[in-house]
């Protein structure tokens, strides 16, 4: 296998045995670069001199027979909106791009303090706050996979795109993302590729999304994505743990998975939702990879859900994802969607409406909304008391064209031959983020079209390791990440 298309840990263990030098593996990875980024524009920014600098010192650590950790001189990159030293944080807007941290995240720290070899930052949409991955700072980024030659190609996902398209076409093994709307399972599922979007809270996100900024967001994560399901466990193990101030008093240690062999767990199924329309072809793959999980002996139960009102619970996540995103908005953004928010008090329910609604309520009424996900959360976990995991889509269709026109909520996409709104698909990212718990996205084959495809995996409450473990088990029985022709 090309050595760039290898797993995190086999890049390390080869580093490590001297099969290849830190120096040699970063050229190998920076051939890809040069090769593929043009195309796809994965990768929009660079410290090669650091980075070579870097390889260079983890060789001489190896010669002296010391290991830095688990990533000993393995290249890879992070999303735009996490703090790295030297490097912008604009999240698509122009005026950040002067803008430079003064010291590096907490998880950016620690992947450099496991021996990774950071040479880059990859693209992601304005604010984080699309599925497609363009903005005017650094342009767009496209899927690897494109089999209908469809021009302008297949958008990658988003938020983090970039990150998936850097990972599809081996310029990376390992990436940092981060997810509040599906952002690293959305593109995961798009591209082929893994990602874990963690227990809410399980790794510190001060230092990501606006410069400077301190607080989080509520819902929002950071997390890895990868080619392969051991090495979410690997990049985990690593950016996971207390923040600043939570590091005096606590540590964490995640439970291990309590079941492992396919005949022992008890999976939920849901293709289907009343909040929105899921692709057929999309539906059709995935449940043919569902049909292959039972005949490995998962006990699968397709009318299980949590005791719940799904449309409520929909409704709830997107006014709590919007109240928290909303409050980075301008005093004067604040006043103009106060119009849309009136629109929702005499009953309107568009996606405009909500939105706006929910960026300008009261924090009466926004308490009134967390202690609905409060009760959500105790109904889920009620229901993993009986079950191990909940499969389900991660959007409603596949990959599709690049569509820049109009706004977020004005786009529509194709579904089992309608148009319907992008914005429905947040259902599959709130069903279980809007109430904190663990997704895993793995690789489910492809389409009848020759598209990519993710089951996404839920586990309860910071039983991220189950989830984790149940995309392993996939990888290892039914197959796992698969190149794009030309990438392979």
């Amino acid at each position: 296998m090309d050595i760039t298309l290898a797993s995190a840990s086999d890049q390390a263990a080869a580093v490590q045995s001297g099969d290849i030098s830190a120096t040699e593996l970063l050229d190998a990875v920076l051939d890809r670069y040069e090769r593929f980024n043009p195309t796809l524009n994965a990768v929009i920014f660079t410290q090669l001199d650091v980075a070579r600098q870097r390889a260079a010192e983890a060789d001489a650590a190896t010669a002296a027979g010391e290991s830095w950790g688990s990533l000993h001189g393995v290249p890879m990159t992070i999303k735009e909106a996490w703090d790295w030293v030297g490097s912008p944080s604009t999240s698509g807007h122009e005026s950040r791009v002067d803008w430079r941290p003064e010291q590096n995240c907490i998880p950016v720290q620690r992947l450099l303090d496991a021996g990774a070899v950071i040479y880059g930052k990859t693209n992601l949409p304005v604010s984080m706050a699309d599925w497609q991955t363009f903005n005017p700072v650094y342009g767009t980024t496209s899927n690897t996979w494109n089999p209908n030659n469809v021009e302008g190609g297949l958008i990658p996902g988003g938020s983090s795109g970039g990150a998936a398209a850097a990972l599809a076409s081996g310029m990376t093994s390992l990436e940092l993302g981060s997810d509040i709307g599906a952002s690293i399972r959305n593109p995961s599922h798009y591209c082929g590729t893994f990602g874990h979007k963690p227990t809410y809270g399980l790794v510190p996100v001060e230092g990501h999304g606006n410069p400077g900024g301190i607080v989080a967001l509520d819902i929002g994560v950071g997390g890895p994505m990868t080619r392969y399901a051991d090495d979410l466990t690997l990049g985990l193990d690593i950016v996971a743990g207390p923040g600043t101030l939570d590091s005096v008093g606590w540590t964490l240690d995640l439970p291990a998975p309590r079941k492992t062999r396919p005949d022992q767990i008890k999976a939920a199924v849901m293709f289907e939702s009343p909040a929105l329309e899921t692709d057929s072809v999309l539906i059709d793959q995935l449940a043919a990879t569902v049909d292959k999980l039972g005949e490995l002996g998962v006990q699968l139960d397709f009318d299980a859900r949590p005791d719940i009102d799904i449309e409520r619970s929909h409704e709830a996540y997107l006014m709590l994802l919007r109240a928290t995103t909303g409050t980075e908005a301008t005093p004067e953004l604040f006043q103009q969607q106060l119009p849309d928010a009136q629109r929702f008090d005499d009953g309107d329910r568009d996606y405009q409406a909500v939105a706006s609604k929910a960026a300008t309520m009261s924090h009466w009424e926004w308490a009134a909304w967390n202690h609905e996900r409060e009760a959500s959360r105790l109904a889920w976990h009620r229901f993993f008391e009986e079950y191990d995991v909940l499969l389900c889509p991660t959007a409603a269709s596949t990959a599709y064209p690049h569509d820049h026109e109009g706004t977020r909520p004005q786009r529509t996409i194709t579904v089992n031959g309608k148009q319907e709104p992008t914005t429905d698909q947040l259902f599959w990212a709130g069903w279980s983020c809007g109430v904190y718990l663990p997704g895993t996205v793995a690789p489910a084959g492809l389409t009848a079209d020759g598209l990519p495809c993710g089951l996404q995996i839920v586990a309860g409450h910071l039983r991220d390791r189950e989830s984790i473990a149940f995309a392993a088990m996939m990888e290892r029985e039914l197959g796992g990440f698969q190149a794009a022709p030309g990438y392979e």
